[in-house]
């Protein structure tokens, strides 16, 4: 059974990938520049296998790690990416890919501070706040010391750059 699931996750993460190579205007412009780094913690939750990286916003660079699941390797795959975030509620920025991730969507109960997760299939969210929530996401991953976060990211729109260690 497990390797069906293996199987299953390998074939939405080619297929994926094949659908993020194809031309689309409004992604391509966006990831021609991509450059930033990302790193996150372990969450007892969600073991990590090195998937080391960094957030730079401005000046500013976070370490972060991402989580080992399907999400997570078909982000590390669109990688290097500088994208235009967008505010929302006072808590978090995110992103709209044109195409979908593959999910396993949950509810965290509690959101924190440097949460890197999916809402629905296709839309990247960065926490600076921690909160609680009734909303499901997947988890992708975790900055290691949010520590100045919040300052950083500011309170309007903001570009921020993920790139693999």
């Amino acid at each position: 059974m497990s390797n069906i699931k293996f199987l299953i996750v390998m074939m939405f993460s080619a297929i994926f990938l094949f659908g993020s190579s194809v031309s689309c205007s409004q992604d391509q412009s966006t990831f021609a520049d991509n450059t930033n780094i990302n790193k996150q913690s372990s969450n007892t939750a969600n073991e990590t296998k090195g998937n080391k990286m960094k957030i730079k916003i401005g000046s500013k660079t976070f370490n972060a790690t991402l989580f080992d699941n399907a999400t997570a390797n078909a982000f590390k795959a669109m990688l290097p990416l500088t994208l235009k975030m967008d505010e929302l509620n006072g808590n978090e920025k995110k992103y709209e890919f044109s195409n979908n991730l593959p999910i396993d969507s949950s509810n965290p109960k509690t959101i924190n501070n440097g949460d890197l997760m999916v809402w629905g299939s296709n839309t990247l969210v960065l926490f600076y706040k921690t909160f609680p929530t009734q909303y499901s996401y997947t988890k992708l991953g975790q900055i290691d010391a949010p520590s100045g976060f919040e300052a950083a990211v500011g309170a309007g729109n903001v570009t921020v750059m993920f790139e693999l260690e």
